[in-house]
């Protein structure tokens, strides 16, 4: 009965983004619950193999020794970046661990405490001296994360962060509905937009508040943000699709609560015609970028796309691990390995921000 999340309760009681209670976006529980046949049939097999699973265990095991006595991770330029620690945390979460719990209790406490300790007053998150050239990255991973922790496993201090965090990302939405790499209100791109829409998504299913007319304007940004061959565009001024942008705006929609529509239907279709060759692991621009919005994508579209899309990822993946657990990439390979064992996890279907 775990399912029935105090999160799911809360967003069921209080849809203030339109979303309609849909049987088979919110609860997949086992058919011993009894569940009706057609419910059942809408929900995708877990086709996580014994192998898949060993492969995960080696990969959070060299996380966990990656991580860094302040609770962060991160190598170079990336290091003590409050993204990767947001996505290494999202990682142990979808594991089965939480603050405290599980085989990756304490990592996620610390993961959650040195993100806290990085708050500002003003709610934006960032790891002060060691900024990137995209800070909002970083905090809309950051908020991601303590909405999904604060949903588990409440507490006064991550509510008050969160709120301010999210209060933030409400205060520097752009004119035309987007967000960018600085906390201020100026241009926009929709990579950046997908990190705060599903920041303020999971925010609203732990019962914080989220205004509507938010999400419409992001919603409406999204939108023109689609070429016509269902692909999308960097920035609404033009330019060309790419695998990578293109996944993260059908998330961006299917945060926003739009699971069917013609830009959805598109934009699925693009994906399945542009996904990367089988031999583009290691060159591939954004490679675990574009997966990892892919392969939410396609479990929310279920059916045949989930069926054909996640063997062929999942194999590429464990042909590629390293020796020591980890997988490269060129922001570091604590983000690469996070983000693999985030893509190789969905199944699970722990994480309530992934949940159908």
């Amino acid at each position: 009965m775990a399912q029935f999340s105090r999160r799911k309760i809360l967003a069921a009681m209080t849809m203030g983004w339109g979303w309609q209670l849909r049987p088979d976006r919110w609860f997949s529980l086992p058919a011993a619950f009894g569940q009706p046949a057609g419910l059942r049939q809408r929900i995708p097999a877990n086709l996580m193999k014994r192998t898949t699973r060993q492969a995960v265990d080696r990969a959070l095991a060299y996380l966990a020794s990656r991580q860094n006595e302040d609770g962060s991770f991160g190598v170079g330029a990336y290091r003590r970046n409050v993204a990767v620690g947001g996505l290494a945390g999202m990682a142990f979460l979808a594991n089965g661990s939480t603050p405290g719990r599980g085989r990756y209790g304490q990592h996620v406490s610390r993961c959650v405490q040195f993100i806290l300790s990085h708050a500002q007053e003003s709610g934006f998150i960032n790891a002060g001296a060691m900024n990137t050239h995209g800070p909002m990255y970083g905090h809309g991973f950051a908020t991601l994360l303590l909405a999904e922790v604060y949903g588990m496993s409440p507490d006064s201090q991550i509510r008050e962060v969160l709120s301010k965090a999210v209060k933030l990302i409400v205060s520097i939405q752009n004119e035309d509905g987007g967000w960018r790499y600085q906390p201020q209100r100026r241009d926009a791109d929709i990579s950046v937009t997908i990190c705060q829409v599903m920041a303020l998504r999971a925010a609203r299913n732990a019962g914080l508040y989220v205004p509507n007319e938010v999400i419409d304007r992001c919603t409406d940004y999204v939108k023109r943000s689609q070429n016509a061959d269902g692909g999308f565009r960097y920035m609404t001024a033009g330019g060309e699709s790419a695998f990578p942008r293109s996944a993260a705006g059908i998330v961006a929609l299917y945060s926003a609560g739009i699971y069917d529509s013609d830009e959805v239907h598109k934009g699925l279709a693009y994906l399945r015609k542009n996904v990367p060759k089988i031999d583009a692991f290691g060159t591939a621009t954004h490679y675990f970028y574009g997966h990892y919005y892919a392969v939410q994508a396609m479990w929310h579209a279920g059916g045949d796309h989930w069926q054909q899309w996640y063997p062929r990822i999942h194999d590429e993946l464990l042909a590629n691990q390293q020796q020591n657990g980890s997988w490269t990439d060129m922001v570091c390979s604590e983000y690469a390995t996070a983000m693999a064992c985030l893509i190789l996890q969905m199944p699970n279907n722990y994480l309530p921000i992934f949940q159908r």
